[in-house]
This record gives C-alpha cells, sequence and structure tokens, in this order.
C-alpha cells in the first residue's frame, strides 16, 4: 500500500497491483495462510486477490517476520468506517492506510488491512486490541493478524472501468471530501469497500455505511418478507410509504393495506411494475432492469403499435430516437401527473385523518376535564360533610358545656345558701351561750362576715 497503489485504489486497482512482494521463501512458510478476498460493487466492477497471513498456530504472539502491516479479521457489517475509525482512535494518527475488503464466504463481514508507519506502532495495535470487543453489548472480537503479503490476482468489470488512468503517476489524486491530496503525510487513507479513497479524518465524519461518492453499502440487502405474514413469496411494496405486503393470492395484506391506507400505487417486487388498486390495472410502462440498473421500456404485444409505425421497420435511426425520446418523455409526464392526483388525493385523505383526530383529542379533552372537575367536585364534597360533621359536633358539645354550667351555678347557689345559714345559726347559738354566761355578744358579731351580719338582721327584723 505505497502512494502509487493509493492512486491506482482511486482510479480502479490493477491485478498488477501489491503491497508489498511476496517472496518464494514467504510464500512457503508453514507459519502462513491463504485467504481470498474481493473488494468492488459486483455489478460494476470487482477486484481479487490473496491475503497471506500468520497463522494461529505461530509458537510467538509477535511472529519473527512480521511486518507493520496486520489485517482484521471478520469486522460485523453493522460497524460503520466511523465506528472502527472510533474503535481505533488512539492508534489513527499512526495508520498509513486502510484497505476494506470481503474474505470469501463471510457475506455479513467484512476485513481491514491496515499499514503503520513503524513497526513498534503495529505491535502495540496487536497486542492492544487482538481478542478485544468492539463493544461491551456484543459478543463479537476484534482478531488481528500480521500480514505477510497482499496480491490482486484478478479483475472483472467494464472496459471503461478497466481503462487505466489517464492521470499522471506523479500528480496525487484529491479526496473527495475534503479535495485535498490523499497524501500519507497529511493522515491516513483509507479505501473503502468499492475502491473509493479518503481520508481517515474525512471518512471518520461520515456516520452512513453507505461510500460518500458512490453510496455503495458493504452490508448485504436483507431478503424482503412482509410485515404482517413474514411470507418471502409474491411480495408487494407501498410507493407512497414503504409498507411490504403479500400479494391478494397470498395472505392479501398489501391490498388490506391499501383500504386501510388509501395508497393505491404499489410495486411488485419480482416484475417491478407498478399496480393501481382504483384503476385494478398495472400502470408501469417502463420497468428497472435487474443487469444495470436502467430503465427499460416493459415488453408487450402491442409495441410496435405503440411506436406508431403500423408494424414496419424504421430505417432511419434518428426518426426511431426521436420516437423514443417522445414516447418517454409522454410516460414522464403521465407518471407526474398520476404522482400529483395520487399526492392530493393523500392530501385530502389525511386532512381527513387529521380532523378527526383532532375531534377525537377534543372529546377526550373534554371528557378530561370533566371528570377532572367531578374528582375535584368530589374532593369538596368530602371536605364539606366532614367540616359539617365536625361543626354539629361542636355544637352539641358547646350545648352539652352550656346545661353543665347552668347546673353548677345553681348548685354553688344551694352551697352558699346553706352556708349562711349554717353561719347563722351558729352565731345565734353563740349569742344564746354569751346571754347565758354574760359574755358580751358584740365580740362574736365583729367576728361574723357581712352576710351573716345581713341574714342575722333578716332575722332579727
Amino acid at each position: 500500500m505505497s502512494s502509487s497503489s493509493s492512486t491506482a485504489a482511486v482510479s480502479r486497482a490493477s491485478p498488477e497491483d501489491h503491497f508489498w512482494q511476496l517472496t518464494a521463501e514467504e510464500s512457503s512458510s508453514s507459519l502462513s495462510e491463504a485467504l481470498p478476498f474481493s473488494s468492488g460493487n459486483p455489478r460494476i466492477e470487482e477486484t481479487r486477490g490473496v491475503m497471506h497471513l500468520f497463522s494461529n498456530d505461530a509458537v510467538s504472539d509477535l511472529p519473527v517476520r512480521r511486518k507493520p502491516l496486520v489485517a482484521v479479521i471478520g469486522v460485523p457489517n453493522h460497524m460503520t468506517y466511523a465506528d472502527f475509525c472510533q474503535f481505533c482512535a488512539s492508534f489513527i494518527h499512526h495508520i498509513l492506510e486502510m484497505r476494506i475488503v470481503r474474505l470469501d464466504g463471510m457475506e455479513d463481514q467484512y476485513s481491514i488491512l491496515i499499514r503503520f508507519d513503524t513497526q513498534d506502532s503495529t505491535d502495540k495495535f496487536y497486542l492492544h486490541f487482538n481478542g478485544r470487543q468492539y463493544n461491551s453489548l456484543e459478543e463479537e472480537v476484534c482478531q488481528v493478524l500480521f500480514t505477510v503479503d497482499v496480491q490482486f490476482t484478478g479483475y472483472s468489470g467494464s472496459l471503461e472501468h478497466s481503462q487505466p488512468s489517464t492521470t499522471s503517476t506523479a500528480e496525487q489524486p484529491s479526496c473527495p471530501v475534503c479535495l485535498e491530496r490523499l497524501d500519507q503525510d497529511m493522515g491516513g487513507i483509507l479505501t473503502t469497500i468499492c475502491n473509493h479513497s479518503f481520508h481517515c479524518s474525512c471518512i471518520s465524519k461520515w456516520t452512513d455505511s453507505s461510500c460518500p461518492v458512490c453510496r455503495y453499502c458493504q452490508q448485504q440487502s436483507e431478503k424482503s418478507i412482509c410485515i404482517v405474514c413474514q411470507t418471502s413469496e409474491n411480495l408487494w411494496i407501498c410507493v407512497l410509504c414503504g409498507f411490504v405486503g403479500c400479494g391478494r393470492y397470498k395472505g392479501g395484506h398489501a391490498i388490506q393495506h391499501w383500504k386501510e391506507t388509501q395508497h393505491c400505487y404499489s410495486l411488485e417486487l419480482d416484475t417491478q411494475r407498478v399496480w393501481d388498486y382504483v384503476g385494478d390495472n398495472y400502470v408501469h410502462r417502463l420497468i428497472q432492469s435487474k443487469t444495470d440498473g436502467k430503465l427499460v421500456e416493459l415488453n408487450s404485444p402491442n409495441v410496435h403499435a405503440y411506436d406508431g409505425c403500423g408494424g414496419c421497420d424504421c430505417a432511419d435511426s434518428g426518426v426511431s430516437e426521436a420516437l423514443l425520446n417522445s414516447k418517454v418523455e409522454a410516460i414522464v409526464n403521465e407518471y407526474n401527473e398520476l404522482l400529483a392526483t395520487q399526492l392530493e388525493n393523500q392530501n385530502l385523505f389525511f386532512g381527513t385523518l387529521l380532523e378527526e383526530v383532532e375531534e377525537e383529542t377534543e372529546r377526550e379533552i373534554s371528557k378530561a376535564v370533566k371528570k377532572a372537575i367531578a374528582q375535584k367536585l368530589q374532593k369538596f364534597q368530602a371536605k364539606l360533610d366532614r367540616c359539617i360533621k365536625e361543626k354539629k359536633f361542636l355544637d352539641d358539645l358547646n350545648e352539652n358545656l352550656v346545661k353543665n354550667q347552668e347546673i353548677w351555678k345553681a348548685k354553688i347557689s344551694e352551697i352558699e345558701e346553706r352556708y349562711v345559714s349554717l353561719i347563722t345559726k351558729a352565731f345565734i347559738l353563740c349569742l344564746d351561750f354569751a346571754l347565758l354566761h354574760g359574755i358580751n355578744p358584740s365580740f362574736y358579731y365583729k367576728m361574723c362576715d357581712v352576710e351573716v351580719k345581713i341574714s342575722f338582721c333578716s332575722l332579727c327584723y
């Protein structure tokens, strides 16, 4: 992975590209194993090669003939380039080149070839990351192996992609993201699975798993299934919301989706044709080719009649091209009108749904308000009942206290009268005693209180 090889990576690597020249002694070493790999978009081009790795059966953890080149085997497909750059961020400034490849038999994983600036940084990377989990939530571990050599053995693709680049080897290519030169001195270079090269610092900011240039993704597309019944046969996908359902000859969930949402256009995944549930017919005259992805005209018995040639062969290619362009333009206009009509219908449909939701929300709010008011009234009524009970209890207590007060007043008055009567009788007895024995009664009279004197006077007079 030299600077010349990075130039070739941008202009599509040829079969003669090498990371290092493999010697006969190294290729025949029993300590190495060969793993075939491939890179590139299989629909457009594909580069094949073989990487020779030090075997895990080696006695030493650090092989004697190791080089500053390692391979990270079996990286999960859900881990993006940015995730891996973040995973090895502590060593990113020591990395000169990284290349994403696909090992044979590992469709759900990819591997990375990494070349470092020094052997010391390579050894530290191996000791630090080999056997380490990518994250604490998954079981996959990072498997790092020292690489003896990497060779590109074959290339398959169109002629336009296989042509060598006319750019001079002295002229460095630029990064498609930052438009700066792809120079190793300015930072490490990462070559994606589709053979496009970027600065590691630029690709680390790309959160998507696809390539920033061609949007090719290393993740293999999962097999489509019906969202409801999980079947994989006779599938239709809604062109408006992406709902995947089975046809009417299976579970009929696609047409059920149309009845529920009024999304009347659905694409058949097998034939790439569009069905209109309202018109109950196909509306697609163009289909997508499975070979190159281009739009081609759908074969039909009336294709010649539609051309307007009356069944004859047109000799003038210019006239045929003009007729084809006019047909394509008419079809495009028709599809635009269909799309505008469908969008208008969907606007009305979702407007009705929105009104129903608003009305339902208002009813729910009204019910909630009434329920809250009823609960508050119930609480206030309970408080009022408790207050009335307490008031009645206090009124009864006050009435009892008033009655007790009158009773005690009568008893006190009765006791006072008895007290005066007894004192008066005692005073009279003393006077009688004084008269009998010749004692002056004024002495007893002075000792009596006022009430006794009043009572005595009332008895005397």
